[in-house]
């Protein structure tokens, strides 16, 4: 099973639960409706990755920067700068016709993370930013989020349970696009504006 890293111990998530439609700029800089309910989608193990590597056999990927929750007992016990890679063509023609997206989101090394870090201080002083070959592309916190991570925790309660070791994505702010190899991403967690993690991935 793929592994991430909390501190210097190694941890195995059964999966990643994550949000679609959690910041309003996003939903409308890709068009889509505003969610009655929220919207969740599963990454399983075989998707968690630390590295970047650039989907095999495709011409098209987006990046998504997201705050990434560590979740035992039940509760955020942990934090990391996550990318929830997207086929966005892909997802595209499936929502057309109605499908699945897992296509599109749930492929091999379609969730990378940093290395997550415990977290027990208050969450709503959390904030992202992404930068692309030194150019800040995306930048969000907790204040722009429509579901906040407790709520979503909740919900997701309501049809699933989180083992102990699961990752929560909690969505992504706008400035989403495409990226290619060679491209070196540098993602960073703020909390009260200061960062708390950074870590640099080059595109393989």
């Amino acid at each position: 099973m793929n592994k991430i890293v909390l501190e210097d111990k190694e941890i195995f998530p059964s999966k990643v639960v994550c949000i679609g439609r959690n910041y309003m700029e996003h939903i409308k800089e890709l068009n889509n409706e505003v969610p009655e309910d929220m919207v969740f989608f599963i990454k399983p193990n075989s998707a968690i990755s630390n590295k970047l590597d650039f989907p095999k056999n495709q011409n098209s990927c987006h990046y998504e920067a997201e705050i990434s929750f560590l979740i035992e007992d039940n509760k955020i016990s942990a934090v990391s700068f996550g990318l929830d890679l997207t086929l966005r063509e892909v997802q595209s023609k499936l929502k057309e016709k109605g499908l699945p997206w897992e296509r599109a989101k749930s492929f091999d090394g379609a969730a990378v993370f940093s290395k997550f870090v415990n977290f027990d201080g208050d969450i709503s002083k959390l904030g992202i930013e992404l930068y692309i070959n030194g150019e800040l592309k995306q930048k969000g916190d907790y204040s722009l989020m429509i579901n906040k991570p407790l709520e979503i925790i909740k919900e997701a309660n309501s049809f699933l349970s989180f083992e102990d070791g699961d990752i929560l994505m909690s969505g992504t702010p706008s400035g989403v696009g495409s990226f290619k190899r060679g491209d070196v991403f540098l993602g960073k967690i703020l909390f009260d504006e200061k960062v708390i993690i950074e870590e640099s991935f080059k595109v393989l």
